[in-house]
């Protein structure tokens, strides 16, 4: 959104509240210092079309030195007991960012319709848990490449049960737009059951998405995918395929929370086709590009954190995100370890990643850890993600070490 956009918004939201006397203001200033602990991560090229996540800016998590990771500012205004409206916005340098903008309609205790731009409920990472609670530097794989993005529509929730024990049950329909060509016609559907009993949380979550995009033949681009790359010999799909196969873009998953007292649990599965979220093919192999129509990905994550002393909290993490789970491609040999039949690759560029980091969290307010803390992670990943430079083999480094510096007020 623009800015004038922003300030029409920001605006309308504190005349609402200000007249209800009801309006809410925080913010959240993430720092941080990253050390590389392999040279390769700071000199070595990313692998060829690599679909790797770093976090952050990529220069952030990979260059040595200090980063402003999040300056997040949250505005809530109450406009009636049924109506209320939020706004999350980054004030990045002269042009603001808006996050998040959403209308709230809750007639009674049960419903609530909502409708702007927020996240589209997928991983209970990234809609559940804000960023002034996280409990990493970043959040996981998954997390900062599906489900951490926004996008334009409206859900509706309906309640079962009470506090104790309660079921609450969304349905919406977004743009499909996220971060890809606004242009895009494209719908995406999402359903999500997320249920709750005293120490325990539970969900289920997809996401149904296709594009409506004229089902014409002779086209060379379809929009947001790319050209058919002769490349890919007999085996590519006609343009026709891709048209028909309408793009389509699929999660499913689901989380599991567990927090009593000092310790908590979470872990998370999500499997589902890439579809639109990459180009449909390659003219170079491997790319940023899915290899496959049908391509499908599996994510899996588990973390655990334990408070000792009160302001002293141990974390870990196990994080997994294979973005070709199916192995599948057009071509007769393996596009990830050969650059044509009997030649092989100086490694293998295989989309599988994985991260296990290792945390420390100091609360500098004893009373709460999302007020003010410092943390610091040891981020081990594989090696996929670099490619060797000269008069190296072989899969490369790519640790890390990061110490962030969160406030909250």
């Amino acid at each position: 959104m623009k800015r004038s956009l922003l300030t029409l918004v920001l605006t309308g939201l504190a005349a609402g509240a200000v007249q209800a006397q009801e309006l809410k203001i925080n913010a959240v200033l993430i720092t941080w210092y990253h050390q590389s602990l392999d040279s390769s991560l700071r000199k070595n090229p990313v692998a060829p079309g690599s679909y790797y996540a770093f976090g952050g800016s990529g220069d952030a998590m990979r260059e040595n030195g200090f980063s402003i990771r999040r300056t997040e500012i949250y505005l809530n205004g109450k406009i009636n007991d049924q109506f209320s409206a939020a706004v999350v916005f980054d004030p990045k340098e002269n042009s603001p960012i808006i996050l998040d903008a959403a209308i709230t309609w809750k007639p009674n205790a049960q419903v609530e319709l909502k409708a702007g731009q927020f996240k589209p409920l997928q991983s209970y990472e990234a809609t559940s848990i804000g960023s002034p609670d996280l409990l990493f530097v970043d959040r996981g794989q998954f997390a900062r490449r599906f489900g951490d993005i926004r996008d334009r529509g409206v859900t509706a929730a309906y309640t079962f049960g009470d506090k104790d024990m309660s079921l609450k049950v969304t349905a919406g329909v977004f743009n499909g737009a996220n971060r890809a060509n606004d242009a895009n016609a494209q719908k995406d559907f999402v359903l999500r059951a997320d249920f709750s009993a005293g120490s325990h949380k539970a969900g289920l979550f997809t996401l149904q998405g296709v594009t409506d995009v004229k089902d014409t033949t002779g086209l060379d681009i379809v929009p947001g995918q790319g050209a058919i790359d002769t490349a890919w010999g007999l085996g590519a799909p006609t343009r026709e395929a891709i048209l028909d196969h309408k793009d389509k873009t699929t999660n499913l998953g689901a989380y599991y929370r567990f927090a009593q007292g000092a310790f908590q649990a979470d872990a998370e599965v999500v499997t589902g086709l890439v579809g639109r979220r990459f180009g449909t093919l390659a003219a170079t192999a491997p790319s940023l590009k899915r290899q496959h129509l049908d391509q499908k990905f599996m994510s899996a994550c588990v973390s655990a954190a334990y408070i000792l002393a009160e302001r002293h909290q141990l974390t870990f993490r196990y994080d997994l995100l294979d973005l070709n789970a199916g192995d599948d491609w057009y071509t007769g040999w393996n596009p990830y370890t050969q650059t044509a039949v009997g030649v092989a690759r100086n490694a293998d560029y295989s989309p599988r990643f994985t991260e296990t980091t290792f945390g420390y969290t100091f609360a500098l307010d004893a009373k709460s850890f999302r007020k003010a803390n410092f943390k610091l992670n040891y981020i081990l990943r594989s090696k996929n993600m670099l490619q060797p430079a000269a008069g190296q083999t072989g899969e490369q480094g790519g640790d890390s070490l990061v110490a962030a510096f969160q406030v909250y007020f």
